[in-house]
């Protein structure tokens, strides 16, 4: 005879799920039931609303698949309760949002409260007046298991959490998860780090670093709504994969106003990219120096009046000396400010100067007659012919093809052979016909910054920000300048020619020196054999950087065979297909047709990267310049001698080794009929 519900503790848990589970579908009906047709003063505001009624209904709804709560805390005292002796406690269920009854109590805390934070950082040394701390372990969103730990009973020894090992553990089908469930406190303290500074964290392989500045976003909004929800917030990945892999986060948490971009699609607005450049000329124009060039040259447009102003109005004639006007100008250049602006204020200034004299001879204008004024055909044409209007985009492309004018703007800052690297061999006719690249992009962008001031968000995340160039950084650097970042990458897997050398100069560039810099180096992803084994390339890539150290108990699957063709790499994949979860076979890209076709004629279908798996599909075959930030429970890694060699130095080349290295979560078979890079010797 089944134990009464009083009398089983997992029993009660289902409950209190089932009870949380309805009380959910509560609140959403309500919102769904709002009527909201005599509330708004017209169709605009109606729009708005009923647009905002949407997300708040999507944001409560009910993921079958997904635990309501994963955690429970029995506090010792009520939090911010007197805690004399005798005083009662309080329980509180952890969850990915907030959950309360037709009454308004809680029944499940969001993750991001200050009372849930215990759950992340409470130990047996400092139990932050914790008495229990639960665990949930669940099987397709069905409670099956709890765990408990005695946080204030000294006569528990600490444990290692078993159902904390099996969730980080879990096999990884289809796109990245949130880690809400796993946080550890290293991660905590950064997730929970203020608004106003900017935090950059360099974190090996399986870290947790992008979760980290995902969930960081997530408690920023939570904290801080209603500033972010006014200013904005933004997630920079490397490509459209990546982001594609990470999109399903931050919706699970609830947040759906973040918006996501690659860093060419902050900067490619209205410009079609077509072109690439050779790795000598992107290095030269990802340098921090061409920002002077660039600034010089729009600065050039402007030249010193050598006539005065006359204004006509009526029968009186208003004359400014050239002189006066020349003081202004200066002035204006003195002050730094944006040349558009600069630009849009000079014909105020001139008409200022026209009122004075209007004033000091007996008339009273007022600041329509100065606004007329400043429309004056004499005035317009005068600061046309001294501030004339400039175009980001031609202005770019005259650097890039007219060596006279590269040479005049960039003399002291690049030198003869610097200016010939980036000059364009053919001229081009229009700013339309031009084959721009990402890095011409971004020059245009820092153009058009000089002009007119780029748009701040209140929050900016910056993932996988150890390839981005000092111009690219200053990019972003705009999007964020009145506001904070987050910045994640790893110094060891930058993969471009002008990859990252150091934090602090990155922050530098980004406009933030005061950020501040913290490490992860505890692997919760990447298995022991597997990171000890890509380990070995680091002090070739990255000398300084602590290795990181595995703490799964699990110590993973890793085997280093030779081959005897693409059959054999056919079969590793077909070997690993077997397990339970997703399974990746990464090549260097000139590889990859081949060993499509393989796969092809083997019968076995394979997936794009950031395509999401399915029960029949669990195969992707993955590029090496794609695989970075991408995770796979399996991996098959072909010819890591190609991997190198596809790069344009071993230095680069051996990067982009070991983050192909690292993308395995649980076992990782590495095949080649090539000798191996001397790098993995050892």
């Amino acid at each position: 005879m089944p134990a009464p519900i009083d009398d089983d503790p997992l029993a009660r848990e289902r409950s209190h799920l089932a009870g949380s589970r309805a009380a959910l579908r509560a609140m959403r009906e309500d919102v769904e039931s709002l009527d909201i047709k005599d509330v708004t003063a017209n169709w605009v505001n109606a729009e708005v609303l009923a647009r905002q009624i949407g997300e708040r209904i999507k944001s409560l709804a009910d993921l079958s698949d997904t635990p309501l709560f994963f955690g429970r805390l029995d506090y010792l005292h009520s939090p911010g309760a007197d805690r004399a002796e005798g005083a009662e406690g309080e329980r509180f269920y952890i969850g990915r949002r907030h959950v309360h009854d037709h009454d308004g109590d809680p029944m499940v805390i969001d993750w991001r409260a200050p009372v849930s934070q215990p759950f992340y950082r409470a130990s047996k040394k400092d139990p932050m007046d914790v008495g229990l701390r639960r665990r949930f372990g669940y099987t397709r969103g069905d409670i099956t298991a709890y765990e408990d730990e005695h946080l204030s009973d000294p006569a528990e020894a600490a444990a290692t959490s078993k159902l904390l090992q099996q969730e980080i553990e879990r096999p990884r089908v289809g796109p990245m998860r949130d880690i809400v469930a796993t946080i550890q406190p290293e991660q905590d303290e950064i997730v929970r780090s203020g608004l106003g500074g900017t935090v950059c964290v360099q974190g090996g392989p399986g870290t947790g670093k992008t979760a980290v500045g995902l969930h960081r976003v997530a408690y920023l909004l939570y904290a801080h709504r209603e500033r972010l929800a006014r200013t904005g917030t933004l997630v920079i990945g490397p490509n459209r994969s990546f982001l594609h892999y990470i999109e399903q986060v931050l919706p699970a948490l609830g947040e759906l106003t973040v918006k996501q971009a690659t860093v060419d699609d902050l900067v490619a607005t209205g410009l079609e990219v077509r072109g690439t450049d050779e790795a000598p000329a992107a290095v030269l124009k990802g340098d921090a120096r061409m920002a002077e060039v660039l600034r010089r040259a729009v600065y050039s447009h402007v030249t010193m009046p050598t006539e005065p102003v006359m204004v006509v109005r009526g029968s009186r004639r208003w004359r400014v000396p050239a002189y006066e006007i020349e003081e202004t100008v200066r002035e204006l250049l003195h002050r730094g400010i944006r040349y558009g602006a600069a630009r849009e204020a000079l014909p105020q200034r001139i008409a200022h100067a026209v009122l004075v004299q209007m004033e000091r001879s007996g008339e009273a204008p007022d600041d329509r007659v100065q606004d007329a004024v400043a429309r004056n055909p004499a005035v317009k044409a005068a600061v046309k012919a001294i501030w004339p209007p400039v175009d980001p985009a031609k202005l770019v492309l005259r650097l890039l093809t007219d060596a006279d004018f590269l040479a005049e703007h960039a003399e002291g800052v690049l030198d003869e052979d610097e200016q010939k690297t980036i000059l364009w061999a053919k001229p081009v006719r229009s700013v339309k016909s031009a084959k721009w690249s990402s890095a011409d992009a971004v020059l245009i962008d820092e153009a058009t910054d000089l002009v007119e001031r780029t748009h701040s968000l209140g929050h900016v995340v910056l993932d996988e920000a150890q390839d981005l160039s000092p111009m690219q950084y200053r990019a972003v650097g705009r999007r964020c300048s009145t506001g904070s970042a987050t910045v994640l990458g790893d110094l060891a897997q930058g993969t471009t020619p002008w990859a990252t050398r150091s934090w602090d100069e990155a922050l530098a560039h980004l406009g933030k020196s005061d950020g501040v810099i913290e490490e992860l180096t505890a692997g919760f992803r990447v298995p022991t054999d597997v990171i000890t084994y890509a380990s070995r390339l680091l002090p070739h890539i990255a000398p300084g950087l602590t290795p990181v150290a595995s703490v799964r108990e699990n110590p993973g699957f890793f085997d280093l065979r030779e081959n005897s063709g693409t059959a054999d790499v056919v079969a590793a994949c077909e070997e690993l297909l077997r397990n339970e979860g997703s399974t990746g076979l990464i090549a260097a890209d000139a590889r990859v047709p081949v060993l499509a076709q393989a796969l092809t004629a083997a019968g076995i279908p394979y997936l794009a990267p950031g395509e999401e798996t399915t029960a029949e599909t669990r195969l992707t075959l993955v590029p090496a310049s794609l695989a970075k930030g991408l995770e796979y429970d399996y991996v098959v890694l072909d010819e890591p001698q190609a991997v190198v060699d596809g790069e344009p130095d071993e230095r680069t080349g051996l990067r982009r080794l070991y983050v192909a290295l690292t993308r395995a979560v649980s076992g990782l078979i590495v095949t080649h009929a090539a000798p191996l890079p001397a790098a993995l010797a050892g």
